[in-house]
């Protein structure tokens, strides 16, 4: 009986501590850093039990997309609309705070703060950590922390150095002879023809990351890139409702495709890995041929102590550069060509600059070091639609940031670039218009405040492949220039949406007229 007893009051004790601690976590946490937060003047929806305000980031991303904008660069409410809403309602000192589930998010759009964020000399910062949905997309050097991700970044630079990227220009230039070649035989009858640059421009992008990173093409990375597209819609699908411990683990429909796109990944990766390791011993490859070398290189390189990474760790590696080397550079690509088209006067100019630089001559490396012009209108093209709309960091600890900000630990920070890019107060009056001239003097003096134009992020921790894709947007765009003259259809319809990066949501629909 006395047995019996004490088993049932462990039970109710149990029962108590976890029924506490769950309480704690789900309500008198979020509650006590609401207190925080609005003490220090940043206003936003109060917390609401678990999904804080994901039903209204929903509802919000529905109305936007229901419907396409006219032709105007004015897209902050469409590409971003939950926390435009936000800003608007909230908004003073520019920050503002929302809530992802349980955990409070703090817009930022002031560019000092913004600065400090991102720089972090106090290492008061870190990249949110992701749940397991997240972390079937790229657990590569993007989300690593300290030590670790300092190693891996140096293990990788070596890719991106400049004489590296000298030798890569005959893969872009091999890629973007084939698109063309395409285009031309697409409108040798006519003389034009519409097509969806959308599409063509991340082809041409997977065929330039698999060449110059893997040392493939996209024949053979064109499945990869299928199932990561895939794999973001089903990942962006569990981000819009809370995560809920183990239940990526219930057979749901879309936990098994998940499980199975990263399965289908991971192995077409270690066979795309066992044939760069074969070929190196064979002596038929260099391990600094490529970033898959490099990688292959450090794997289990017991020599190399802390240095070395695992397999696995070059898998990630390769999903974060496929993704992200074919990414960004095809909407930047894609929206680069919509803009000359709705202003063909830049498109003009811009053709005249190439002519007379290149010539007929395939653009290199030289070359696209004269385009002033071209190099303005990619800049411009960068400020209005950003690839990536916004950075996320998370407190660590108690950050101070400014005079009188201080945000307790565990707090989310959102820096939405594409606020700062579409900033009167940053950019003017004429902010909403494309004038790339505001970069005749370079990005330094484009703006009216420093570190306002950060479409590859800031600080130690921005992008390692900026200078990769601006070599490649530049060879590809004057390519295209040289060949053809470009309009919008009458079937294209303007729809900016955010989908990891910044996509025209109905494709890219042009006319092509061959020269």
């Amino acid at each position: 009986m006395v047995y019996l007893l004490l088993s049932a009051w462990s039970l109710l004790l149990v029962l108590f501590f976890s029924s506490a601690k769950a309480m704690h976590s789900l309500w008198w946490k979020p509650k006590s850093l609401e207190r925080q937060l609005r003490r220090q003047g940043i206003n936003g929806n109060p917390y609401r039990f678990l999904y804080g305000d994901m039903g209204d980031d929903q509802k919000a991303r529905a109305v936007a997309l229901s419907k396409p904008i006219d032709l105007t660069h004015r897209i902050v409410y469409r590409a971003s609309p939950f926390f435009h809403q936000l800003l608007q309602k909230y908004a003073t000192g520019k920050r503002s705070m929302s809530w992802f589930g349980t955990t409070p998010a703090v817009t930022i759009y002031d560019t000092k703060m913004v600065a400090e964020v991102l720089i972090d000399r106090a290492h008061q910062f870190q990249k949110p950590s992701l749940n397991p949905h997240e972390k079937l997309l790229a657990m590569g050097v993007s989300a690593l922390e300290g030590e670790e991700w300092a190693n891996r970044r140096k293990i990788i630079n070596p890719a991106f150095h400049i004489e590296k990227l000298k030798s890569m220009v005959p893969a872009f230039q091999k890629s973007c002879i084939d698109m063309v070649e395409r285009w031309r035989n697409m409108t040798s009858e006519q003389g034009s023809c519409e097509v969806d640059v959308w599409d063509q421009l991340q082809n041409l992008t997977g065929d330039v990351i698999s060449r110059t990173a893997f040392g493939s093409n996209y024949k053979e990375g064109k499945k990869i890139f299928e199932l990561q597209k895939e794999q973001i819609l089903l990942v962006m699908e569990a981000a819009r409702i809370p995560y809920i411990p183990g239940f990526r683990f219930v057979p749901t429909s879309s936990n098994k495709r998940r499980m199975l796109i990263d399965n289908e990944i991971r192995s077409l990766l270690k066979d795309m890995i066992n044939k760069k390791t074969d070929a190196i011993s064979k002596g038929e490859a260099s391990t600094g041929d490529d970033l898959l070398g490099l990688l292959v290189q450090y794997s289990n390189d017991e020599s190399r102590g802390d240095h070395s990474i695992t397999i696995d760790d070059v898998i990630e590696e390769c999903k974060l550069f496929y993704f992200a080397g074919q990414e960004t550079t095809s909407v930047l690509l894609t929206w680069t060509l919509i803009l000359l088209s709705i202003h063909p006067e830049w498109q003009q100019r811009a053709r005249e600059e190439v002519l007379s630089v290149c010539g007929k001559e395939l653009p290199d490396f030289e070359s696209i070091s004269h385009l002033k012009l071209v190099t303005m209108i990619v800049y411009e093209v960068l400020r209005l639609y950003p690839p990536v709309t916004g950075l996320v960091r998370r407190t660590i600890k108690t950050a101070k940031i400014g005079d009188h900000l201080s945000l307790p630990a565990g707090v989310e920070v959102f820096l939405p670039t594409i606020f700062i890019h579409h900033d009167r107060e940053i950019w003017g009056e004429d902010v909403e218009e494309f004038k790339p001239e505001r970069f005749s003097e370079g990005i330094a003096k484009a703006s009216k405040v420093p570190n306002a134009f950060l479409p590859f992020g800031w600080g130690p921790r921005i992008c390692l492949g900026q200078n990769f894709a601006m070599i490649e947007a530049k060879i590809v765009l004057a390519r295209i220039l040289q060949q053809f003259c470009v309009e919008l259809s009458p079937s294209y319809a303007h729809a900016p949406h955010t989908v990891i990066t910044l996509q025209p949501q109905f494709g890219a629909q042009l006319i092509l007229h061959q020269l």
